[in-house]
């Protein structure tokens, strides 16, 4: 089932998130953060943007979520995400369809591009993202330094909609109404 996340879903998120800043790469964060900051991370984002969870059997098994992709307002049409599975549900199609419906959410609050940064090398990422819509755009070279090596980062995009004369703001997520969720 996918679901908007609760700010009482952190220390489960935590509990997927904390284990990738700890022993991988793929997060550039050098220290989890704590189940308060987590916490306040989701109640921020749903403020303007998804944050989805897909629960099985009463368990978190992943979760998806979309933050601002730049601070300066021309850019409040597109978006970076990311997605983050519990080690026991990847490959199982889950976090395609955490992404499949993070982008249908996104589309229809107004927003024009999603951005996916990927620490390299990282295959499994690149054909979760790829295959749900994602083009391989850039790559920042040696931009992180993270478990004793330099690290580079894929950048992919996703177009979400075909780019508007005089757009309108995209939606808050408050104000597209439960409907949504109902659809995915």
């Amino acid at each position: 089932m996918i679901r908007l996340a609760r700010p009482e879903d952190a220390q489960a998120m935590l509990d997927i998130y904390a284990p990738v800043v700890r022993e991988t790469f793929i997060s550039f964060e050098l220290e989890p953060p704590t189940e308060k900051e987590m916490r306040e991370r989701v109640t921020s984002t749903l403020a303007t943007h998804p944050w989805l969870v897909y629960e099985h059997g009463g368990r978190l098994a992943g979760y998806a979520y979309a933050s601002r992709h730049r601070d300066r307002l021309a850019y409040q049409w597109s978006v970076d995400v990311s997605c983050y599975m519990h080690p026991q549900f990847r490959g199982q199609g889950i976090g395609g369809q955490l992404y499949r419906a993070l982008l249908k959410i996104l589309k229809a609050q107004g927003f024009q591009n999603a951005y996916a940064g990927i620490a390299l090398p990282n295959e499994a990422s690149v054909r979760l993202h790829e295959s749900v819509g994602f083009e391989r755009i850039a790559t920042y070279h040696e931009v992180g330094y993270k478990n004793g090596a330099w690290r580079d980062t894929g950048w992919w995009e996703c177009r979400l909609g075909d780019a508007q004369p005089d757009p309108r703001p995209p939606v808050p997520l408050p104000g597209l109404g439960p409907g949504i969720l109902d659809e995915l």
